[in-house]
This record gives C-alpha cells, structure tokens and sequence, in this order.
C-alpha cells in the first residue's frame, strides 16, 4: 500500500509491519515517533475516500467512547471479538480523561490500517486540538515522547474522521447527536469536514449535541451544540427513512440508554469512566438481520479474574 505523505515521497508500510505493530500496542507499548508519522499519514489517505456518512454493513458491533482507557478496549475486543472476524464501527472520543490514549488511538488507527473495511472510526468531540490540549492527550504525548509532534500528527489526522455512518440505510451513527442547520443526511455529506471542530456549526453540533426529555430544540450545557426532543428524532428519522440514531458522547450507568422511545440510544464503552465512576461499559451487536443485542461489561479483569459480560434480549429493528 502506497500513500502520499504530503510531500512527493510515497510512504509504504507493508501488512506484515501492520500486523507487528499491532502486536505490539495489545501489550500496551507505544510506537515510535516515526511509526506514528506513518500511519498517520497513511491513514488520512484512507480516510479521505471516506464519505461524511459512512455507509456500514451489517453484521456490526457497535462502540460508544473510549477515553484513552486501553486495558478496557483490550477487554472490549475480547467479549465482542477480535478483528477481523468481527466487525467494529467507533463513534469517537479515543483520547483524553484515560491513562492510555496514545496508545488506544494508535491501536485503533494501526487497524483501520490493516481492516479498513472491517473497522470504521468516526470524529467525536474530543479529536480536536483545542480539547485535546485541556483534557489529557497532548500531555500524555509530551511526556511519552518528550515533544509535541506526536499529538500534531494525530490532531491533523482527526480532521479527515468521517463525521457519522449508516448501517444499511437504518441505523445513523454519529458521537453526538442532531442540529437545527441539517434536516437531511445530504445536507451532512455536503459539509466540508477536513478541520478543526467550529465552535457553533452544524458540524459542531453533529459531535456535541445530545437526546433531551424535553421537545424541541434547547441550548445545550455544555456550552456547545445543542439538547434535542423526540419530536425532534423522530422527525429527522422519518425524513431520512431511519430506524434508529445510534451516538455515544454520554456517560450512562448501565453502558446503554434508550431515549425517545427507542428513536434513539446512549451508547458508552468506557466502564469506570475515568477509573472513578462505577458504570458498566456496552456495545451494540447488530446481526446480518439487524437483530440487535446489547452486550454489557465492567472494567478489565485483574488476573485470574473472570470477565463478567451481560446480554439484553435480542431485538429486532
């Protein structure tokens, strides 16, 4: 595999070195300065032929945030299944608040590489360069790598994150949730998205909006985005013939949570947020039929633990 790395050099990185660098970041090591210049730059040439709505077949186990906590990744594969035996749609935020984000994000990034039509990685709000310098990440990069390179190569990779995906035409995926500027999934795939996160902007709204009890559209508390009714999902689902608005960016007990009576669901796949919260992790499974099973799990065992795993009931959409 060739890409153009900016320059008029073509960078190649065989699957065999893919396939070593993977080994090595499941045991938590970091790659190097240069190994991360690579992929990244290979990876913006994959991501760039994708489109702002990523269509995804099905069968598909979907991911809610992960937040830089590698161990519980590690174990997320474990109870969902290796790659690329399944296959893993990410709705975002891979860094900051966790211990480990260097070395989640270039987990998930060496095997995009190596599956690119197994694993999709969407943008969440956190990969961006002005969060990413308040919430952990660039700090974990300077002082893994004693300098600031490695952050910048991954924050110019971010702005090319697709910004949502749709599984078979019915399920819409994305970190966040609606706008008041996007009434159609076109109006989505027409956004430039190859930037920083804008403050205000249908794109800033797609990675920081969230599900609301009430209806309509509110101003959000998180200073960004904005809260949305089920008036207002079940609209845009009809409009655009969905079943279901699939998004992450919450924290939720459970690992799950529906809202709008089942119009939309909360998925969160960092158990323990922040090693302090005490919730359960979940991920979606949808199945070549789309029947859907929540597989909910705690934090990674300590050795000779067990894993502790729990399934909802299978649904149809």
């Amino acid at each position: 595999m060739d890409i153009d790395n900016g320059s008029s050099s073509q960078i190649n990185i065989s699957i065999n070195h893919l396939d070593e660098w993977i080994a090595q970041l499941q045991e938590c090591k970091q790659l190097s300065e240069e190994n991360v210049k690579q992929i990244c730059a290979k990876a913006k040439e994959v991501l760039s032929q994708e489109s702002n709505v990523q269509p995804v077949r099905s069968p598909v186990t979907v991911c809610g945030d992960i937040h830089g906590q590698f161990h519980d990744l590690v174990e997320l594969f474990k109870i969902g299944g290796n790659s690329p035996d399944t296959n893993y749609l990410f709705m975002g935020d891979y860094v900051d608040r966790g211990y480990y984000s260097v070395e989640t994000v270039s987990l998930l990034v060496v095997m995009k590489l190596r599956y690119p039509d197994r694993i999709t990685i969407l943008r969440g709000n956190h990969e961006s360069r002005q969060i990413t310098q308040v919430y952990g990440f660039y700090d974990e990069c300077l002082r893994k790598y004693g300098n600031a390179e490695v952050w910048k190569h991954f924050t110019d990779l971010f702005d090319y994150l697709p910004l949502t995906a749709l599984i078979e035409n019915r399920i819409f995926c994305l970190h966040g949730g609606l706008s008041p500027s996007i009434d159609t999934l076109d109006h989505i795939r027409a956004l430039d998205r190859v930037q920083e996160v804008p403050h205000e902007g249908p794109m800033c709204d797609l990675l920081w909006s969230d599900p609301d009890d009430r209806c309509g559209w509110g101003i959000s508390p998180r200073g960004a985005g904005y809260t949305f009714g089920q008036d207002i999902s079940t609209s845009f689902n009809h409009t655009n013939g969905l079943d279901l608005i699939a998004r992450a960016h919450q924290l939720v007990m459970e690992g799950y949570n529906w809202s709008h009576e089942k119009k939309a669901v909360t998925i969160f796949s960092a158990p323990n947020y922040c090693y302090r919260c005490g919730n359960q992790a979940a991920i979606m499974e949808i199945d070549e039929n789309m029947k859907y099973t929540f597989l909910q799990f705690d934090p990674a065992p300590r050795r000779g633990e067990p894993h502790v795993t729990r399934r909802t009931p299978d649904y149809f959409l």
